[in-house]
Order: structure tokens, then sequence, then C-alpha cells
């Protein structure tokens, strides 16, 4: 039985985790690190449901996809107005 609950909170764990190193990419401004971090949000919400800690994690999503979509946004600001001065 302990074995289960192990399993089951390492899933919760690597739905975080992969969300968080796509923020790491980001941060070191990685190429097409953005839609990296999207699609890891993506996914998180799309199995958030099948862990048994939906709740943990749903709490966490609602806190950590704010932080998220405004370092996709600002990357994304940063990329457009560099290709402006470089042309």
């Amino acid at each position: 039985m302990r074995r289960r609950k192990t399993s089951r909170s390492r899933q919760a764990n690597r739905l975080m985790d992969d969300v968080y190193r796509e923020m790491f990419l980001l941060e070191s401004r990685r190429p097409g690190a953005e839609m990296g971090l999207a699609l890891a949000l993506i996914r998180a919400g799309a199995k958030a449901d099948s862990v048994p800690e939906s709740r943990e994690v749903w709490s966490w999503l609602k806190r950590v996809c704010p932080i998220c979509l405004t370092m996709i946004e600002e990357s994304l600001e940063q990329d457009s107005s560099s290709i402006r001065f470089t042309q």
C-alpha cells in the first residue's frame, strides 16, 4: 500500500518538475522555451485529475500559471523588440 502512495505522489511531482524545468529553460533564454513552458502547463492541467493529489496539483497550478504566463509574455515581448532593432 505504501508503494502505491509513493508512486502516486511521484506522478504529481513529475508534473510540477516538468513545469519548473521549462520555467528554468525560459529564464535562461533557451530558444523555443516559451512553447515548452506552455505545453508543460497544458500537460499538467490535462493530467492533474488523474493524480490522487489532484486538489494539491490544481492549487499549485492556480498559483504558478499566472507567473508562467507573465514569463512567456515578457519573453515574447523581448524577442519581438529585438527583432525590430535588428531589421
